[in-house]
């Protein structure tokens, strides 16, 4: 296949995917949070702790990949001897990552590394723990019980001394504050101050890539290493008060 060839397939399977992700936003807004995939900026943000791990085995856990934006900066980044789980409660997301994992260049040798669950991460049946985890979910969306629910979730799963990344798009919360009902208004702002309760517990970075659209700041949480999971549920009770 000569270069010119493989260009014009890329750019037809991103255009694919365009698609295959406005339809999807479209029939599922509460669980897509987007009408595009993430950019390369931004997924090459949210996969930063992997890298900085090379070349050590790590296990990774990547969670709402949505058509695979960040699955493709993950991938060749994977050592031998690593584990990558992905997982996509979206079924036809679902369906197009398994089918983007086998069809991976120079992939066929760490098949067995990685996994596409459909599922909630809540529901991910595991005895994994994870050195890394990316998170594309839309937590904007979420009832604040189930974003406590899946960041206490995230924590459980990560090692001690493990990092999360995850997103959220700059200005959305006042802009949907200004078109939304007061109840809505008022989950948005729970939401919001749950998150800042963890940003204050596990918090070791905050950037803002502005080559995605809308712009995105990329929040670092971190697990202490010498916290249990006894510790985590108190702080976890404290967060819920």
């Amino acid at each position: 296949m000569n270069e010119h060839t493989s260009h014009s397939r890329a750019r037809a399977q991103r255009t694919t995917e365009g698609w295959t992700f406005l339809v999807e936003s479209i029939r599922n807004h509460r669980t897509v949070g987007s009408i595009a995939p993430s950019s390369k900026s931004l997924a090459n943000m949210l996969a930063d702790p992997l890298l900085k791990r090379a070349p050590r085995n790590s296990n990774v856990l990547e969670v709402g990949a949505g058509t695979g934006s960040v699955t493709r900066v993950l991938l060749p980044r994977i050592p031998r001897g690593s584990r990558l789980d992905i997982v996509e409660a979206n079924p036809h997301f679902a369906a197009h990552l398994r089918r983007l994992v086998r069809g991976y260049p120079n992939l066929l040798e760490k098949q067995e590394q990685v996994r596409v669950h459909n599922t909630f991460v809540e529901q991910l049946t595991t005895d994994r723990r994870y050195d890394v985890i990316v998170s594309g979910l839309p937590f904007s969306n979420f009832a604040p019980r189930q974003v406590e629910e899946i960041m206490g979730r995230y924590m459980e799963l990560l090692r001690p001394g493990g990092t999360l990344t995850y997103f959220s798009y700059c200005g959305s919360r006042w802009v949907r504050a200004l078109l939304t009902s007061r109840p809505e208004g008022r989950r948005q702002r729970d939401v919001k101050g749950l998150l800042n309760q963890y940003h204050n517990q596990y918090a070791v970075g905050c950037w803002t890539v502005w080559g995605n659209l809308p712009p995105a700041q990329v929040w670092q949480l971190r697990r202490p290493i010498d916290v249990n999971a006894s510790d985590l549920l108190a702080v976890r009770s404290d967060i819920l008060r």
